[in-house]
Parts: C-alpha cells; structure tokens; sequence
C-alpha cells in the first residue's frame, strides 16, 4: 500500500556517493509498519515497545507509533496516514470502555486501506475491540463478542471444523494462561516449516471466539487444557477486498509484567516477523531457526536482553 518515492531515493545515492548496492536494496526493500495504540485493558505501551524491539530486531521493518490522544476533542482530529505503511499493527481495546472508539473516519479510512491491498495485524486483545463496528467484525473475523455476537468456530477431534451458531454455546472466555501446545490446521506461508506441534509459554485460548467467520483460513488451534477441555482456533487470516488481515490470541502481555514468557518464546517471535512480511508481500523470506521451541519443550529468549536494550 505504501508509496514509495523510488526517483528521490535515486537523488539521494547519487548525491552522497556512499550508498553501497547493498544498503539501496535493504533501503528499498524495507518494510514500513504502523503500530497504532493509545488505550487497552492490557499493557499497550509496552506491547508496542516490545513489537518494535522484535520487528526492528530482523532488520527488514521499520516501525512508526501512532498513539491516539487521550484527550477527547484531539481524538476527533487523529488522522494517521495508513497509506504509507505497507501494513498497520492494530494495538487498541475498548473493551473495559466503549465510548474510547476511533474517529469514524479513521475506522473508514483503515477500511478502505485493507480493502484496496493494505496489511492488518490484529494484535491479541485488539481483536476484543470495537464490537460496534461492523466492518471491523469482518476485518477480524472472529474475536471476543457475546453469545449472539456471530458464529464460533470449534476444531473437533478429526480436525474439523465444527461452525456454532449465534445463540449457541457460550460468549468468548478464556481460562488460565498456560504453556500450550499449538498445532498446525492449515500450511500456509506464515507457518511453512514449522513443525506440525510447537509449544508456547503463557498463553492465553480463546474459547468460543465469534464474528461473521467469512472468507477466514485458521492456521492453528490449541487444546484448552485449563477449562473447556475442547480445541479452539488460535491463528486465522482474513481476505478482506483485497488486503490481508492476521488474527490471533497470541501475545498476551498484561499490566505490570516485564518481557513476559510469552513475548520470550522464540516460536512467538519468529511468528510476529512472519506473519508481518507475509501482510506486507504475500511471501515471507524469514527463516525457522534452529531453536525453534518443540510439541514437547518450549524456547525462550533472554530477559536480560530486553531490559538491557533499554525498551522495559
């Protein structure tokens, strides 16, 4: 979706002289992201801090913040401009306020910005937001809403997908956070290579998650081992126009943690870069590495490493 100014990055090589082959192609190669954030129930300071740490970390992103007033009359004025970023990072949640909601034109804008190609990364509890937009229930496919608030998808023990209508069952939940084992539903480009079992530290499962459910591909699920004791949809993508959306309940980071496991596990992170270039190309480039977390051992990176970098 980004415009970029290909013959004034010319002048600029040419003028300075120093611009190696290599740095023009990284230069143009770089994919600008958006994080947009302001207000949660979660910690979103820190979960945009964090973000960027990682996505900046693979030296492919460049990461722009825009933090949406707290003040009333400068929210009506916030007008960040999402064509010039090849994919926005979606970090706010009304859910514990409701009357917090996006310009109207802001929520037009980002629509119009997904349907026309753009990339939208719905980040853990952003997908608990904004249940009075309707275009946004379809962006996301799925998220926290009540028991009439759309179809909730379960994964039987055929690995089928079991569709539940509005009415039915219960409204999305979660119980405890543990260490769960997620496991691949569909191969797609954000998971090729990964092994089919991989376990996460600390998560969060979503038990009846619901929305319209449409033009959706779920990618993993996981077994709730700490209540429902039934398997729910932990990743799904969404064509939305011509753009491309990623959902999911991974990346849960609460007030008063620092760094917490489940933004260490190596299996997340690899899956944040991931999914950020696959939103931006449609390809990802990005490697597994090799201590990819395992079905029977998680992976963690240093907490050290993030407190000295400064971000905490």
């Amino acid at each position: 979706m980004k415009t970029k100014s290909i013959l004034g990055a010319c002048i600029v090589i040419v003028l300075s002289g120093f611009y190696s082959n290599f740095s023009f192609t990284q230069q143009a190669n770089r994919i600008d992201v958006l994080i947009v954030d302001g207000f949660s129930n979660h910690d979103w300071q820190q979960t945009t801090a964090v973000t960027k740490w990682i996505l900046e970390g693979s030296g492919r992103f460049k990461v722009y913040i825009s933090t949406i007033p707290s003040d009333s009359i400068a929210r009506k004025d916030w007008r960040p401009e999402f064509n010039k970023y090849d994919v926005i990072v979606q970090n706010t949640n009304n859910i514990q306020n409701q009357r917090l909601r996006w310009p109207r034109q802001a929520e037009q804008e980002l629509e119009a910005y997904v349907k026309n190609g753009g990339g939208l990364y719905i980040l853990h509890s952003a997908n608990n937001a904004f249940p009075h937009w309707k275009e946004y229930d379809k962006m996301i496919g799925m998220g926290w809403r009540q028991k009439n608030g759309g179809y909730a998808l379960e994964i039987d023990a055929d690995k089928k997908i079991v569709r539940i209508p509005p009415g039915e069952g219960e409204g999305t939940g979660h119980d405890d956070r543990f260490n769960a084992v997620i496991q691949i539903l569909n191969r797609h480009p954000i998971n090729k290579n990964y092994p089919d079992q991989w376990q996460t530290a600390n998560t969060e499962v979503y038990y009846f998650p619901r929305g319209p459910a449409e033009n959706m591909t779920v990618l993993s699920f996981a077994y709730d081992s700490t209540g429902t004791r039934k398997m729910w949809p932990v990743e799904w993508t969404v064509n939305y126009g011509k753009g491309r959306v990623y959902n999911s309940s991974l990346g849960h980071l609460w007030k008063g943690e620092v760094y917490p496991p489940a933004y260490r596990c190596i299996g997340y992170q690899t899956t944040v870069i991931r999914v950020t270039e696959w939103l931006a190309t449609g390809k990802v480039t990005y490697p597994v590495p090799a201590d990819f977390p395992t079905k029977d051992s998680q992976s963690l990176r240093s907490e050290q490493e993030f407190i000295n970098s400064g971000k905490h």
